[in-house]
């Protein structure tokens, strides 16, 4: 099946580009121009007819990207016109007329490609990430995945691992053969290396997710003390209703910033206080949750009556900036035991010293962002494939040393395995080349 889409942005725009790859590929062109294709990568201006009229529909440039040499591994074309949406619909509908073309489905470019083996499953979604980058962060750490390092450290990990496993499973396919001693201290001693270089690679803080997906920062305190307005006040626009009415807000209100480059997501909580409302107290229950699940916490309460007994100093004690508000309606001087906490004075109604508490929040992005370490995780995928690859491996190491190759072999092969669902690759037949370039079977 031959796939076409408008690759460009939708809308308006000087130039539409609508993409095609598959098998009919040149057969659409050829259709559509009423010319043979042309020089392959050379952009080449062509008139673009309707196939059953030769009506002239608009004038545009073609490159011809012939498989396996394109983005997809396939035959490979792109039509540019000009980007009105006219343009693009009555160029889309002339390709469906012809046989065994379709719309592309969501990613399905890139699909391909991954499938014809010219990316790997993470370069894949590093493009997506690319695409999808707001902030300077994570258009560089979707480039740096793109390059990939990352790719090469899983794959290296992997190759360590079908070494390991050839030795077992020449163990197991010929039993009555002792294994070298020196054999089987390397298979202990590679194994606990691949592990520890895996627990090495976890223990990351979850930066690589946190830049993907945003640093998030929940606003949480009590009904009143000034929640909306500081959401507002650091959006620079009304994203939350502000009223005097205690209990306004009920559910999370979420807004995405960039803040010296970095992707935050901010929300705003429903006050948190006894009541009878129902809808009010699972719009409290939320605020919890969100809190709880938040890389900062903003504590927001009124400078005149602080009183951080109970929920209050529980979310103080991680990870959390005590925001005193309505500053311009005290006269003495805060309680002794607030200022020893990580806090900031403000006034929301005077635009008081919002820039420190900005500060505060910029700090906190800085030590969580700035690592030493290379990022290999951005996706929860990976993360979970690489727990289940270090629990297979415990239990490998558990049953080598009890010489219980059988099933100390199928854990090794899962350990494998989930280090290959990373990159996209699950072959069976790379164990047993491995196995036939390290042994002499046949002998």
């Amino acid at each position: 099946m031959t796939i076409y889409a408008l690759s460009s942005g939708p809308g308006i725009s000087g130039v539409a580009i609508i993409r095609i790859s598959g098998t009919e590929a040149s057969k659409v062109i050829k259709s559509l121009t009423g010319k043979e294709i042309p020089q392959p990568r050379i952009a080449t201006l062509r008139k673009i007819n309707n196939i059953n009229t030769s009506e002239l529909i608009d004038e545009g440039i073609i490159i011809w990207f012939p498989g396996p040499e394109s983005y997809t591994g396939e035959d490979m074309a792109e039509i540019h016109v000009h980007g009105g949406k006219a343009v693009v619909l009555a160029v889309q509908n002339e390709i469906s007329k012809i046989k065994n073309c379709r719309l592309a489905e969501p990613g399905e470019f890139t699909k391909i490609a991954f499938q014809n083996g010219k990316i790997s499953l993470l370069k894949a979604e590093s493009i997506a990430d690319l695409i999808s980058a707001e902030t300077e962060i994570q258009r560089l750490q979707a480039v740096k995945i793109m390059r990939g390092k990352s790719s090469e450290k899983f794959n290296e990990l992997r190759e360590k691992l079908l070494k390991i496993l050839s030795f077992v499973e020449a163990k197991i396919d010929f039993p009555d053969e002792d294994l070298p001693e020196d054999n089987l201290k390397k298979i202990k001693q590679e194994s606990a290396d691949v592990l520890n270089e895996i627990n090495k690679i976890l223990d990351d803080q979850k930066v690589g997710e946190i830049i993907r997906e945003g640093f998030k920062i929940a606003i949480v305190g009590p009904t009143n003390a000034g929640k909306s307005s500081l959401l507002n006040n650091l959006s620079n626009r009304e994203v939350a209703i502000v009223s005097e009415i205690a209990g306004t807000t009920r559910d999370v209100v979420e807004t995405h910033l960039n803040i010296d480059g970095y992707p935050v997501i901010i929300s705003d909580t429903a006050g948190i206080r006894d009541s009878k409302d129902e809808i009010e107290k699972k719009g409290i229950r939320l605020s919890l949750k969100k809190a709880e699940n938040a890389d900062l916490k903003l504590v927001v309460v009124d400078a005149k009556s602080i009183d951080l007994s109970g929920f209050l100093n529980d979310l103080l004690k991680n990870d959390a900036i005590l925001v005193c508000n309505k500053s311009d309606l005290i006269k003495d001087k805060l309680d002794p035991e607030i200022l020893k906490l990580n806090h900031v004075l403000i006034s929301l109604k005077d635009n008081s010293n919002i820039d420190e508490l900005i500060k505060k929040i910029k700090n906190y992005l800085k030590d969580k962002f700035i690592t030493e370490e290379d990022i290999l995780i951005t996706r929860e995928r990976h993360r979970q494939h690489l727990v289940q690859c270090v629990d297979h491996l415990k239990n490998f190491l558990d049953k080598n040393s009890k010489k219980d190759f059988d099933k100390a072999g199928e854990d090794l092969r899962l350990a494998t395995r989930h280090l290959g669902m990373i990159v996209g690759k699950v072959d069976v037949e790379e164990i047993l080349g491995s196995i036939f370039n390290d042994f002499c079977i046949g002998k």
